[in-house]
C-alpha cells in the first residue's frame, strides 16, 4: 500500500489482480483510467486529483452553497446532464438542503461542505460545479450579483470595455467587484453582498445597474433577452439572479477540450495582450497559484449592504 499526504487529502493506491485501487480521502475512485477528457486526454483520475487540490480554492465559495452539477458519465464527447436532485444511492455523510420549489415540490440539492463530498461527486461524471447565489445561512437572500458578459461573435474583446464599465458601475455605488473568466467565451463580474435582501429585490437592483450602464453607452451594450433584436451589441446579462439560478463555481472545470478553468482574475488581467477566457486549464492553473495570490481570497470580506445603493439608483429613475 502506498499512502501520500499531498495537499491536505489522503492518496492510498493498492494493488489487486485487475490494476491499482485509488483512493483519495473515504472515495475510492472507480474506473480512473475512463477517458472524460480527450485531446489532450484527462481521466477520471486526473479529474478527481485536480478536484482535491483545487479545494482549498474553492471551498470558500462551495461550502454551504446549494450545487447543481454538471455530469459527464462518458466523457465530454457524449452529451452530459444537470442534476439537482441528490440521488437516493449518494452516502449520508453527503451533505443535502432540501428547498421548495413551484407547488408542493421538494429538491434534495447536493452540498459540498468538504473535499471528500467534492471527490464524491466526481466520481459519479460531475465536470463542472454550478452554486446557487444565496447559501443554507439563508437561502432566500443571495450574498452576491452576477453579471453575466458573452461576447456575440465570440471576440472577447468586445466584452472587455463592458466588464470595466459595469465595474466603475459598482465601484460608485461602493461595492467591490471581481472578475473571472468562466472558462467558456465570457466573463463574470460578480460582487459580493450583506445577505439582506430577497431575490426578486437583488434582481430589480442588478437590472438598474445594468439599465444604468446601458443608457449611457446605448450604441455598445443592452438589456435585450431575445438575441435577434440585439443588433449586434453586448447583452448584460441579470438573469443569473433569481431564486434557483446558479453560477459556474470559480475553479471549476468546463466539459470543453483542453479541460479549461472558471478562473478567478485580478482586473489589471485583462488589460494583457495575451488574455483569453480559456488561458487557464487543469494542466497550468496550479503554476499560476504557486506564483501568485488567490485574486479572490478576499471575496468574502469584501461584503458590503447595497441599502445606500438602492437608494441612489431610485433617485436616478
Amino acid at each position: 500500500m502506498i499512502i501520500l499526504q499531498v495537499y491536505e487529502v489522503i492518496y492510498l493506491q493498492y494493488f489487486f489482480k485487475g490494476g491499482v485501487i485509488l483512493k483519495i480521502g473515504k472515495v475510492e475512485i472507480t474506473k480512473q483510467d475512463k477517458l472524460l477528457f480527450e485531446n489532450p486526454d484527462y481521466s477520471k483520475k486526473d479529474i478527481a486529483e485536480y478536484y482535491s487540490k483545487i479545494w482549498k480554492n474553492m471551498k470558500l465559495h462551495m461550502i454551504g452553497y446549494p450545487v447543481t452539477l454538471q455530469r459527464f458519465p462518458n466523457g465530454i464527447k457524449e452529451k452530459g446532464f444537470y442534476q439537482k436532485n441528490a440521488s437516493d444511492y449518494f452516502p449520508k455523510w453527503l451533505d443535502r438542503v432540501e428547498i421548495q420549489g413551484r407547488g408542493d415540490t421538494l429538491t434534495s440539492y447536493p452540498l459540498c461542505n468538504d473535499v471528500d463530498s467534492l471527490v464524491y461527486l466526481v466520481n459519479q461524471g460531475t465536470i463542472t460545479f454550478h452554486t446557487w447565489l444565496s447559501s443554507t445561512h439563508d437561502l432566500e437572500k443571495p450574498d452576491k450579483i452576477i453579471f453575466d458578459l458573452d461576447p456575440p461573435k465570440d471576440d472577447l474583446s468586445m466584452i472587455l470595455e463592458a466588464a470595466f464599465d459595469i465595474k466603475e458601475e459598482l465601484e460608485n455605488l461602493h461595492l467591490k467587484p471581481f472578475v473571472m473568466t468562466t472558462g467558456s467565451t465570457g466573463l463574470h463580474i460578480i460582487t459580493p453582498i450583506k445577505p439582506e435582501y430577497n431575490f426578486e429585490q437583488i434582481k430589480e437592483f442588478a437590472k438598474k445597474v445594468a439599465y444604468h450602464v446601458t443608457k449611457n453607452n446605448e450604441d455598445k451594450y443592452t438589456t435585450e433577452q431575445r438575441k435577434d433584436r440585439r443588433d449586434g451589441k453586448i447583452f448584460i446579462d441579470i438573469l443569473r439572479n433569481a431564486k434557483g439560478q446558479t453560477g459556474v463555481c470559480p475553479y471549476s472545470l468546463r466539459p470543453i477540450s483542453g479541460a479549461p478553468v472558471a478562473t478567478p482574475l485580478d482586473w489589471s488581467e485583462l488589460a494583457k495582450k495575451d488574455f483569453d477566457s480559456q488561458k487557464y486549464n487543469i494542466k497550468n492553473i496550479f503554476r499560476r497559484l504557486g506564483q501568485i495570490d488567490d485574486p479572490w481570497k478576499d471575496f468574502k470580506k469584501s461584503s458590503v449592504s447595497i441599502a445606500d445603493g438602492i437608494k441612489y439608483l431610485k433617485n436616478l429613475s
